[in-house]
């Protein structure tokens, strides 16, 4: 543009806007009043007009505003303006984020750059403010300013009268505290203020159950995991001071490849060494024999040896150059020339986490909030010095012992590791685990309820042989029950290969009344195996509807089976229990399971154990993926019916690639058709 409008005009030269409302006066138009003149502008229709006209409006005042309060002189009068800024953008009818975060910025600048309020001046801004909080995030610098009002005035009534609608905001709505993170430090320090009330935990049990609603499901799905977050990063705050000085010992890389040069790293600050050794110089210079002693780390409240013999140092030299992270006991591994290390929180350190701990333990009471929960705790996302502080791991004990009491498979599957190579809680809890302090009470628990679930497996046994045999027989030999049927089952599905060992576990189950009825009952059913597998019987058998778990146990009981190779259950009420009795049949070929109540885990076990089967009829069972991936070690399949389950596309393929024998399929009515 030339002439007149070839400069733009500033939102701050407009002295005025009317609309024009004279008669004959042109339609739509908006009169701007600036120094020397007035502009008209004609919009297409009344409604752009008026947006126009509130716009203009609020930029002029937003500009005058800041003006007003980036040089503040009295503060009756800041805070008179603060009020009309805050009623202004109440009542503005524009609908825009900006509306709203606009006065919210102005304030925290103005916050900001006057650090010498008084606290009477604080909780005047704060409750002039917090009509826009209702609907807004707090900004950055502000949220900074409502974390310093927490930590010095707790016991306010602002925390609890203004502060808790903007925190049950943000956990409502918050997306992602990654790039906010001053939000998730606010919702933290308000917490604290809660905690520092006279009733304590009871004022945050309230807050907690007020943010989960009184209903049995929670209606916000965003609450828990910022709950949790919040949690993971003040309990992270405690243990950040040991963390930081993580260099006066090994790296993990050096932990894992065996490399101890102490010369290398800063000098012990934090840590506080607790007995130091008399010839701490000479230990030094002997740093290859004190590498085979065994290396006590210890706290003030545990105690964890960890033998590092030839065979461990091999293992550890083998590893040279591996990047990979180190599992959890080598994460525990510190110096020998540190014998002995401690974690002694600060005083408000122990505070903040006991109180965030006791969050966690809240949490996991909730049926609803319980499986998300579990499945976020799975990595274990806490840092290792916390891991080797026992006061932690004793409080969190309480939350893994709900996960192993809950019957539902989300739940207590988060037990184990969240992948191959990790370690799991499951680990961690066991009997010479680092966080263990209960003789295996919380394992047996842990071990009762996964084998109660599909992972009653031949690898979850192995597992167990290979890594806990020891525990497991001597809790059995006090008479656990979970821990002799363990025994009897690695028995019976010859899990344990060395005689020596199956002699041992033999006399460990005959030393208790308890075990010794229970190998008497695994040697009738050793009995009865034999006698079913006996060659002589039918090859086909086929039986009749209705016909339940216990009929087909009956029946197979009643003479030999060995020649079975054909067997039809169709349209009979058998279930997954059924698998236990079919899986004793040697010559099976042909199963026939059409419109059962056969599921998940009782296909993981047939996959186990009837490795022969050639042709499987799953029409209409109830089985998904989670069984159906089990399939791919039958690689003697040549029939596959999975028609009207809840197959998958991508299981379809995977098994297609997995069972290279595989030439009748059939998969309609499902995804993959």
């Amino acid at each position: 543009p030339t002439g007149y409008m070839e400069n733009s005009i500033s939102y701050s030269a407009i002295e005025d806007v009317q609309l024009l409302s004279w008669e004959n006066a042109p339609k739509y138009c908006l009169q701007l009043t600036i120094p020397g003149g007035t502009v008209l502008l004609q919009a297409a229709n009344s409604y752009l007009r008026d947006q126009w006209f509130h716009s203009l409006q609020w930029k002029k005042k937003i500009y005058k505003y800041k003006k007003v309060l980036s040089n503040p002189s009295r503060w009756e009068v800041v805070l008179k303006e603060i009020r009309t800024l805050v009623d202004m953008a109440l009542t503005s009818p524009l609908q825009d984020d900006s509306i709203h975060q606009a006065p919210l910025e102005i304030v925290s600048k103005l916050l900001s750059e006057n650090n010498n309020l008084t606290t009477q001046d604080h909780e005047s801004i704060i409750v002039a403010i917090a009509p826009l909080l209702e609907n807004n995030h707090p900004p950055p610098d502000l949220c900074e300013f409502f974390c310093k009002h927490c930590r010095e005035r707790p016991r306010s009534m602002v925390v609890i009268e203004v502060f808790t609608p903007v925190v049950q905001r943000i956990l409502k709505h918050n997306m992602d505290f990654g790039k906010c993170p001053r939000l998730r430090l606010f919702t933290q320090e308000y917490i604290l203020a809660l905690n520092e009330l006279n009733a304590g935990m009871e004022v945050v049990k309230k807050f907690i159950h007020s943010m989960h609603g009184p209903t049995g499901q929670c209606p916000h799905p965003r609450v828990l995991p910022n709950l949790v977050a919040v949690c993971l990063a003040a309990i992270y705050s405690c243990y950040e001071e040991f963390i930081n000085s993580r260099d006066n010992s090994p790296s993990l890389k050096e932990i894992r490849n065996g490399c101890q040069q102490q010369c290398d790293r800063k000098p012990n600050l934090p840590l506080r060494l607790l007995h130091t050794s008399p010839d701490l110089v000479s230990q030094e210079a002997t740093l290859t024999e004190s590498r085979l002693k065994p290396v006590i780390v210890t706290s003030n409240e545990i105690h964890v040896e960890v033998e590092r013999n030839n065979t461990a140092n091999q293992k550890m030299t083998a590893n040279v150059g591996n990047d990979s992270e180190p599992n959890l006991i080598d994460c525990l591994m510190v110096s020998p020339t540190c014998s002995t290390m401690s974690i002694e929180l600060s005083a408000q350190a122990d505070r903040i986490l006991g109180c965030y701990v006791e969050i966690l333990k809240m949490l996991s009471d909730y049926d609803d909030w319980r499986p998300a929960l579990a499945s976020l705790l799975q990595p274990i996302p806490f840092p290792k010095e916390a891991l080797a502080h026992e006061k932690f791991t004793k409080e969190l004990k309480y939350v893994i012992q709900r996960f192993a009491e809950d019957p539902r498979q989300e739940v207590h599957s988060c037990l184990l590791s969240v992948r191959a190579g990790k370690d799991g809680w499951f680990q961690l809890y066991s009997p010479g685990g680092v966080a263990c302090d209960d003789d295996g009470e919380l394992f047996a628990s842990m071990v009762h309820i996964l084998m109660g679930s599909c992972y009653k497996t031949k690898k979850f046994l192995l597992s167990l042989a290979e890594n806990k045999l020891g525990p497991c027989m001597l809790l059995a030999l006090r008479g656990n029950q979970t821990m002799v049927e363990i025994l009897c089952l690695m028995l019976e599905y010859n899990i344990i290969d060395n005689n020596d060992t199956q002699l041992q576990i033999i006399s460990t189950l005959e030393s208790t009344d308890v075990g010794k009825r229970m190998y008497e009952q695994l040697c009738d059913r050793q009995r009865e195996l034999k006698e079913l597998q006996r060659k002589g019987g039918p090859t086909r058998l086929t039986l009749p509807s209705k016909s339940t778990d216990a009929d087909l146990a009956r029946l197979l009981s009643s003479g030999s089976f060995g020649n079975l190779e054909n067997l039809s259950l169709a349209f009979t009420n058998v279930t997954s229990a059924c698998a236990e009795h079919l899986i004793k049949l040697p010559s099976l070929k042909q199963l026939n399971l059409w419109s059962t109540q056969f599921g998940d885990a009782g296909l993981r076990l047939l996959s186990e154990h009837l490795t022969m089967l050639q042709v499987l009829n799953l029409c209409e069972t109830p089985v998904t993926d989670a069984g159906l991936l089990a399939l791919s070690s039958m690689k003697s399949l040549c029939s596959l019916n999975m028609n009207s389950t809840k197959l998958s596309a991508d299981t379809y393929e995977d098994l297609k690639a997995k069972l290279p024998n595989l030439k009748e399929v059939d998969v309609r009515y499902t995804e993959a058709w």
